[in-house]
């Protein structure tokens, strides 16, 4: 009979606690999120300071990734929920100590808005848009009118969804100030639901809600940049990418030298980047293609050399969804050793 002498109950497998319940659906929502965010931040912005005409892709245009965005998040957080069913007792209490509750009143509130902004610049942006009977024209016609030959148009239906529009368009000043709060909410709130998590030594650090926030912003601005036909309006936003990428490299290195000077929990949470299996998707895919390599092609393009927009707008949005698959697998791995 062979002996064995234990001498730390650690040698059973799994006895550290290690959560592994967080998949593709909570990064993907966390990405979502904070590009919904920079992109409304940059439409309300510009709006309350009256260069709306002068920056249209950023106010009129690109806010129709938005509510998109938002949805698209919002099916993907439904998708990780165990018990689907029961969503909306988030909604039965607000806890200002809780993180989820305020992204889900934040959610609550920037939703119905980012839809409400769009809608009151459709007519101004597809005025000639019209809709064949069909599907989609039996869907429309519910709340537009529709003339002889049977194709939709964008005059509404109902008096009271004309008064309504008309009372929003001019408000639109208030609706704007409600973005702009609100999407920075949202913005932090995406690394405030990571931070809060105390017993993850990866995610307990108050630096994670501003990094999340720049990082959002910054893929905001690169698909502004991206879908912009005005180069003036390109050459702004790349400025403001540039700027912000700096901001986001500051605070990950900020973040890790926290790290590499905390306890020994944090330190070998560190180490995942610094060796560990997380070492490539970090430094290469994340902050030199991610961050480094889009700031060169900008500072490129605004230096008068020929580089196609698309490249680092792409590169930043790659880098900004990958960023968050990392933190959130690489912070569920992490752990406190008791």
């Amino acid at each position: 009979m062979k002996e064995e002498l234990i001498v730390s109950g650690r040698m059973n497998l799994n006895i550290d606690p290690v959560l592994h319940v967080w998949h593709w659906q909570i990064p993907l929502y966390l990405f979502l999120g904070g590009l919904a965010a920079g992109v409304l931040f940059f439409a309300a912005l510009y709006f309350i300071r009256n260069e709306s005409e002068k920056y249209q892709t950023a106010v009129k245009i690109a806010p129709i990734i938005a509510p998109i965005a938002i949805v698209l998040g919002l099916i993907a957080l439904l998708l990780d929920l165990k018990h689907k069913l029961y969503f909306w007792q988030l909604y039965t209490t607000i806890r200002l100590d809780s993180p989820m509750s305020w992204g889900a009143w934040v959610l609550m509130l920037i939703t119905p808005l980012s839809i409400i902004w769009v809608a009151t610049y459709l007519k101004e942006i597809f005025p000639k848009i019209e809709l064949k009977k069909g599907f989609f024209g039996k869907l429309f016609s519910f709340v537009f009118k529709h003339d002889d030959n049977e194709k939709v148009n964008w005059d509404w239906k109902y008096k009271w969804i004309s008064d309504f529009e008309k009372l929003m368009i001019n408000n639109r000043k208030t609706l704007a100030w409600l973005l702009l709060i609100s999407s920075v909410i949202l913005g932090v709130y995406t690394g405030i639901l990571l931070s809060a998590f105390n017993a993850r030594p990866l995610w307990n650090n108050a630096i994670l809600g501003p990094l999340f926030l720049v990082s959002g912003l910054s893929t905001g601005a690169a698909s502004i940049m991206w879908l912009s036909k005005n180069h003036e309006e390109q050459k702004l936003f790349s400025k403001i990418d540039i700027l912000l990428i700096v901001i986001e490299l500051f605070f990950i290195t900020h973040l890790f030298m926290g790290f590499l000077a905390g306890p020994e929990v944090q330190i070998e949470a560190a180490k995942l980047f610094f060796g560990g299996e997380f070492t490539i998707y970090f430094g290469l895919f994340v902050v030199i293609l991610g961050l480094i390599m889009p700031a060169i092609f900008e500072v490129l393009e605004l230096n008068g050399y020929r580089v196609h927009v698309a490249i680092p707008a792409l590169l930043i949005l790659f880098g900004g969804l990958l960023f968050r698959f990392v933190m959130v697998e690489a912070g569920q791995i992490t752990r406190y050793l008791y």
